[in-house]
């Protein structure tokens, strides 16, 4: 047997129950990677990293959505349409709320913020860094990929004042042409230059059932089982996408401020911590069992390992007399974009499997991965059953610490239009 790993596998309402899961997933990323910041940089220095990785990737992967999903507009309701399909804003962990004034005004507002959640207790400095000094340039980062004019503006942001104000914050949204774009910089620049931002992905086919697109009114919500099946399967390879650009984003801003082996090590331990955690949300996501088969599906839609355009690798898995999946293996080409591109993928060695072993062991405890082959032109290895559990890692741990490793996803019912009389 060969899993290849396309999302086009898995039915319409498993890839509608995984695609929140993964825009989650890519929100959790910073929890997994700031902690490791802190000592080498200080708050100050994990604030720029933070600042630059959605910088550099988050108007790229912007408009690759609008492209994929047909709403390339260049007003308000368009930049609100990117929020709901961005991993900076998950949804209900981040609960946007809109309204449309007119093509060139709104606002936002965030009635829960899972963000502040995990930082409010650290004190106020760390918030006034993530909701002042981090959102103020990535906001208008983000709004200015659909409009250069775009402006994002607070009404109130936390510190909360009073204690427990809700909504969490609000915000202006204003495109106006006397608003001066402000100058591409150049880790944003950078990153325009990596395969990420251009590789191909699915074509969505049309008249399969469900909406093939997001062409139509600014929804209150998405409903991700109102679209196809082939549109789900291109929205998950998107989101898949976003994780690299921003991990590429975060190991640029890091290289800056240190050697490169310790860049890498920091990444590494970005990765490690998320790979696990999202191997265990995925499974129980999607009601995996907790064996080598129920592996074998989470590594097929893991976005360490998504979309395959982008990740070159092979998952095997052999059957024993039984039926039962009997020996895995995987195999990490070197020659794919993401490995030309330097990104997740190049971290995972012989000598580095911690990602690896973190991912394995989301879904059991016991497994492990040992090294078939090594050679210049891909790296394979054997999920192998240890006698004992082991222990959870600090990575994985530390990315628990977060409220939406927990987090569960609510049905809102149907979506309302948010439409300008």
């Amino acid at each position: 047997m060969t899993v290849a790993g396309a999302f086009a596998a898995l039915s319409r309402a498993d890839l509608a129950t995984l695609v929140p899961e993964l825009l989650l997933a890519g929100q959790l990323i910073d929890r997994s990677g700031m902690a490791h910041l802190i000592v080498p940089f200080g708050r100050t220095g994990m604030t720029e990293v933070a600042i630059e990785e959605w910088q550099a990737a988050s108007p790229w992967y912007t408009r690759r959505m609008q492209r994929a999903l047909g709403y390339t507009g260049d007003d308000v309701a368009t930049i609100f349409k990117g929020l709901q399909l961005d991993i900076g804003a998950p949804p209900q962990f981040m609960d946007f709320r809109f309204r449309v004034d007119d093509r060139d005004h709104g606002e936002f507002w965030l009635d829960h913020c899972g963000a502040l959640m995990d930082v409010e207790p650290m004190g106020e400095a760390y918030v006034t860094a993530m909701c002042h000094d981090i959102e103020d340039p990535t906001f208008d980062a983000t709004a200015i990929a659909t409009n250069p004019h775009a402006q994002c503006r607070p009404i109130h942001r936390p510190p909360r004042e009073p204690v427990g104000r809700r909504p969490h914050c609000a915000w202006t949204v204003t495109i106006d042409p006397a608003n001066v774009p402000p100058v591409v910089p150049e880790h944003t620049q950078i990153l325009g230059r990596t395969e990420a931002v251009a590789v191909r992905l699915s074509t969505i086919e049309t008249g399969s059932g469900g909406a093939d697109d997001y062409a139509g009114p600014l929804l209150s919500d998405l409903r991700f089982a109102d679209f196809s099946h082939s549109a789900l399967v291109r929205i998950a390879e998107e989101v898949c996408l976003q994780h690299h650009l921003l991990a590429l984003g975060f190991l640029l801003a890091v290289r800056k401020r240190t050697d490169e082996q310790s860049a890498l090590e920091i990444t590494r331990k970005q990765l490690t911590g998320i790979a696990g955690l999202t191997a265990q949300r995925i499974r129980a996501a999607l009601r995996l069992p907790d064996d080598l088969a129920g592996l074998a599906g989470v590594l097929a839609v893991h976005p360490l390992l998504s979309p395959v355009q982008y990740v070159a690798r092979t998952i095997d898995g052999s059957r024993d007399g039984g039926g039962d999946t009997a020996r895995l293996t995987l195999t990490l080409a070197r020659s794919g974009p993401a490995h030309r591109d330097g990104g997740w993928p190049a971290l995972v060695d012989a000598e580095h499997l911690e990602p690896l072993d973190a991912l394995v062991r989301g879904v059991n405890p016991r497994f492990a991965c040992e090294v078939v082959a090594d050679t210049a032109e891909a790296l394979t290895v054997a999920v192998v059953t240890t006698a004992e559990p082991a222990p959870e890692c600090v990575e994985v741990a530390i990315a628990k610490v977060s409220s939406g490793a927990g987090f569960v996803f609510a049905d809102r019912g149907i979506p309302l239009p948010l439409t300008v009389l």
